[in-house]
């Protein structure tokens, strides 16, 4: 089961220079203690304890070196953590660490645009080339700001420093901006016409923070953090821009790379620049964070009906349609979930929440194949586990 899917970037092909002190795999450090978690408040419905247990169970792995999970809801409560802070003293990961929360970063973006909405100064009926009129070219039909939320509007991925992680990690100290990343969009031309299809893709976030400069003079991370970070108590959440480093408690995230004669070995990729991500992937957060988020986004004390909606109304007339704005419809059993998951390099992350919150779960895992194309164990194992 995948639960997202990722955008595509484009570029010359680099040399890889490994940095790191090389650990060969699968060598690892003693587990940290095992998971620790809270009495569930009802025995009926609850968290399973025993699957979330067993889903973290035996790490560091070949698949993640950490993983931390909150479970919440009317239903019940579950906190666990398990593996390393890092491979090479083997110290049990922090349950409380920052982390690079990846396409989580939408939900933010999604809320903040909605907020504006709210107040009057976005429209969502209107075209993007109304609020940015030089950002597009001719060649773009009208793009409402809705067709940006729900990634309907046909506009094509933005480049990046490469297709792969070697490609990537030669210029992870280097800065790529975010107006580099849409001119470089904007060049290819639309994919499609607006709103005959879904295509899941950064630079529609990218765009949408450049809209929410525009209409209020201020900085996207300074917009967040004002209409969405602080109502919702998110005070351990930032928003990095170009600085590579985590300021504050976290966990190492790693690579593992297969050299050339065939051997493994992990790479620390913990310290990495994300300013080509911005508004659509490079906040850092925690987990509980990010349950507040979701908790205080749903009893709807950031987005204001009948704004809200749309983080619920997904496309109705585009077949395959999960999307809506900055949320994604997953069914589970006889159970709806809104989710949103986020993958950098070293990281991999997810928050969800039935509409009623009666089961709201977030997970961090430490995955060392974060950007891989299918789903890490790991965090498979947690998802299924948090869903029973």
């Amino acid at each position: 089961m995948r639960l997202h899917r990722r955008g595509t970037v484009l570029a010359a092909s680099l040399v890889l220079t490994l940095v790191a002190a090389p650990l060969a795999a699968p060598a690892f450090a003693a587990p940290a203690a095992a998971p620790i978690a809270a009495t569930p408040r009802t025995t009926t419905g609850g968290p399973d304890a025993d699957a979330l247990n067993a889903a973290l169970a035996g790490l560091p792995d070949s698949d993640a070196t950490a993983a931390l999970v909150r479970i919440g809801g009317t239903d019940g409560t579950w906190r666990g953590s398990s593996g390393v802070h890092d491979l090479a003293s083997g110290r049990a990961a922090d349950p409380d660490a920052l982390f690079r929360a990846g396409s989580t970063t939408k939900v933010v973006t999604a809320a903040t645009v909605l907020r504006l909405a709210a107040q009057g100064r976005v429209d969502l009926d209107q075209p993007i080339q109304h609020y940015l009129p030089t950002l597009l070219t001719p060649a773009f039909q009208p793009i409402s700001v809705r067709r940006l939320l729900n990634h309907t509007s046909g506009i094509q991925a933005g480049d990046g420093w490469g297709d792969d992680f070697d490609d990537q990690y030669a210029h992870r100290f280097d800065t790529l901006t975010p107006a580099e990343v849409v001119a470089s969009a904007v060049a290819k031309g639309p994919e499609f016409d607006p709103g005959t299809r879904q295509d899941y893709l950064n630079i529609n976030y990218t765009i949408l923070a450049m809209l929410i400069e525009k209409v209020t003079g201020h900085s996207y991370a300074s917009e967040a953090t004002r209409l969405v970070l602080r109502p919702a108590g998110m005070h351990h959440t930032y928003f990095p821009g170009a600085d590579p480093y985590l300021h504050g408690p976290h966990n190492h995230g790693y690579q593992l790379v297969t050299d050339a004669d065939g051997t493994t070995r992990f790479v620390d990729i913990t310290d990495w620049n994300q300013a080509d991500r911005w508004a659509a992937g490079d906040m850092i957060s925690t987990t509980a964070d990010l349950e507040r988020l979701i908790t205080a986004l749903f009893r709807g004390r950031i987005v204001p009906e009948p704004q809200l909606q749309e983080m619920f109304t997904v496309p109705a007339n585009i077949a395959g349609a999960t999307y809506s704005a900055g949320l994604q419809r997953f069914e589970y059993g006889d159970k709806v979930y809104w989710i949103k998951s986020g993958a950098r390099y070293g990281y991999s992350t997810a928050v969800a929440a039935t509409r009623d919150l009666s089961r709201t779960f977030v997970y961090s895992v430490n995955s060392t194949d974060a950007k891989g194309t299918d789903m890490n164990p790991v965090a498979e194992r947690i998802v299924m586990a948090a869903l029973r």
